[in-house]
């Protein structure tokens, strides 16, 4: 489907099912999703929201590029939350037919970020996956532990891969240490948490990775 600018691939499942909503790049809906169906039997819907301007729509404020000739972060998370949460979402859910019996976010890096960032504004999703999450961003750990949660989800999955802090780039280095801080403080506030590492770098298996962190929120 296209949904306000978006395409949107929907993988459905059964009359109610649970619904995953992620953010992909480029093919990630469809790896994800048949790495899904190694891992779990559950039933569920999928829905991939290709995003093309990354940087824009998964940041939550400006910040500078991390290398040099990369693109800068412009700060449209919460437009595009607006749209996904007023437009795509029901868009989704008409097109599926039926109320989900509930309703996660799931992202990998900068998606990641976006997935946990949108538990400060809005209530709509229950369950959050944020694998290799790019908990690095600039102020973040600051935010997530001086703002209220919008609600707070009854499951949150986080993880790494255990060789993404070891990086030339100062930016980035602290991505383990901010990750496991705030696996320790959502735990400290009752949600049922979980942070794995996972063995390699940024770039190893993506899929894989969503799908697990996936698979464990349908539990």
């Amino acid at each position: 489907m296209k949904i306000a600018d978006y395409e949107v691939d929907i993988y459905a499942g059964g009359a109610g099912a649970p619904l995953v909503l992620m953010n992909a790049f480029e093919n990630e809906g469809k790896d994800t999703f048949e790495e899904l169906r190694k891992l779990t039997a559950a039933d569920f819907s999928l829905a991939a929201v290709r995003i093309t301007k990354w940087n824009r729509d998964m940041s939550p404020w400006d910040a500078a590029p991390v290398f040099k000739n990369d693109d800068p972060f412009t700060g449209g998370a919460d437009a595009y939350l607006g749209k996904l949460t007023g437009e795509i979402l029901p868009a989704v859910i008409g097109e599926l037919g039926s109320e989900p019996e509930y309703t996660a976010l799931a992202g990998y890096s900068l998606a990641g970020l976006f997935a946990v960032y949108a538990m400060y504004r809005t209530s709509a999703f229950s369950r959050i996956v944020s694998a290799s999450g790019s908990m690095w961003f600039p102020r973040f750990l600051e935010f997530a532990k001086s703002h209220e949660l919008a609600s707070r989800p009854e499951k949150l999955y986080l993880s790494l891969g255990d060789k993404e802090s070891k990086t030339r780039s100062k930016v980035m280095e602290p991505v383990e240490r901010n990750t496991a801080g705030l696996h320790e403080y959502y735990r400290s506030l009752g949600i049922d948490t979980v942070f794995e590492l996972n063995p390699g770098n940024h770039f190893q298996d993506p899929a894989g990775r969503l799908a697990k962190g996936i698979a464990w929120v349908l539990k």
